[in-house]
């Protein structure tokens, strides 16, 4: 097969490339200038897409000795990633800019492209199995849960899944490094890249402020009492405890949480760890990996990259436009804009946009 194996700079996609070329397919790499501006030197073990990165990834495909290309993706990256991100922040959602990476740029614009030009298939250092069954091809867990990546895949149609390879599935993080100093890949031993590619310094509210602007507000308790004051209802998530700039202590002197997000009024309402508690969500633009499933069924549902599944029923509207889960347990810390992911066990079933939740009956005292 021609696949065109995306390498990233790191270690992971660098092993993923040479498998490739090991298996016997027709390899050509290529690297992702997804920056406009990029950095000379990565910030530790933050962002990616700096000159060094491009650099590393051209010399594992001269190592491995495959052909190699750099595509400039930054104007659609911009559009379709950073802007998303702040535009959804701005109307007090959570969104997961690696989801939006994957769905518009790794698996839209650069596998369509990739087909446009002949290959067969696009490879990445993705943790993640695909699984070939008589019914079609499915999105698994990877083999090692501390990496798998299936979450951030929930995105992919089936269509895409068809033209998909992930060779790093089955294998731990241990020894994908051990196998690079084999195969003499200079970042055998580079840090991985953490937290939002295009932040480099992690520091969230800080681009986000930069992005947007101040815009100061109250915080408020759920009695409405000015509890605080923010810069920026974007530099709040619900569930959030720390960095509350919260004067007033509560009452009773516990810990208070984000509970709600108003932009419009630029209000944060804040208040008990019991007024987290989720019993059922909305999610909208539902994507399923492969068919799109009945109207009703039992899963296990997630709702962040490395968040532990809870069991839940799902039904699908008449439509097919929207799904509503509800949990068999109340679950805190769920956000509108977030990425509800749904599974079967290992399988991916597909995902959806969490658009709305609502509040978990009280337990009778």
């Amino acid at each position: 097969m021609r696949v065109l194996a995306a390498m990233s700079g790191g270690v992971d996609s660098a092993v993923a490339a040479a498998r490739l070329v090991e298996a016997g397919h027709d390899v050509t790499g290529v690297h992702l200038a997804l920056s406009s501006n990029p950095q000379s030197f990565r910030s530790g073990a933050r962002g990616c897409c700096t000159i060094e990165d491009s650099r590393d990834a051209r010399r594992a495909a001269d190592v491995l000795g495959i052909p190699f290309y750099v595509w400039d993706l930054a104007e659609r990256f911009r559009a379709d990633v950073v802007d998303d991100f702040v535009a959804e922040y701005a109307a007090g959602r959570t969104p997961n800019p690696c989801l939006r990476c994957n769905e518009k740029i790794k698996f839209a614009a650069v596998l369509d492209r990739a087909l446009a030009l002949g290959f067969d298939a696009v490879g990445t250092g993705h943790y993640a199995r695909v699984v070939d069954t008589p019914s079609g091809r499915e999105l698994h867990r990877a083999v090692d849960p501390e990496k798998d990546q299936s979450y951030v895949l929930g995105v992919l149609t089936g269509e895409q899944l068809a033209h998909a390879m992930f060779p790093l599935g089955d294998t731990v993080k241990t020894d994908i490094r051990a196998e690079a100093e084999r195969r003499d890949l200079a970042v055998a031993r580079k840090p991985d890249s953490h937290d939002i590619c295009f932040i480099s310094d992690g520091d969230t509210a800080g681009f986000l402020r930069d992005q947007l602007g101040e815009a100061p507000g109250e915080v408020v308790d759920t009695d409405g009492q000015v509890v605080g004051e923010h810069d920026g209802t974007y530099g709040f998530t619900i569930g959030q405890r720390r960095g509350l700039r919260i004067g007033t202590p509560a009452a009773d002197g516990r810990p208070r949480y984000v509970l709600d997000i108003s932009p419009v009024d630029r209000r944060v309402t804040v208040g008990p760890r019991e007024e987290l508690a989720v019993g059922e969500l909305t999610g909208v633009s539902p994507r399923w990996c492969g068919a799109a499933p009945a109207s009703s069924m039992r899963c296990s549902a997630q709702f962040r990259a490395h968040g532990t599944p809870v069991d839940a029923s799902v039904a699908v509207s008449a439509d097919g436009s929207e799904v509503v889960v509800q949990f068999d347990e109340p679950q805190e810390g769920v956000a509108p804009g977030q990425a509800v992911v749904l599974y079967q066990d290992s399988r991916v079933i597909g995902s959806a946009t969490i658009d709305t939740t609502r509040a978990a009956a009280p337990v009778p005292s």
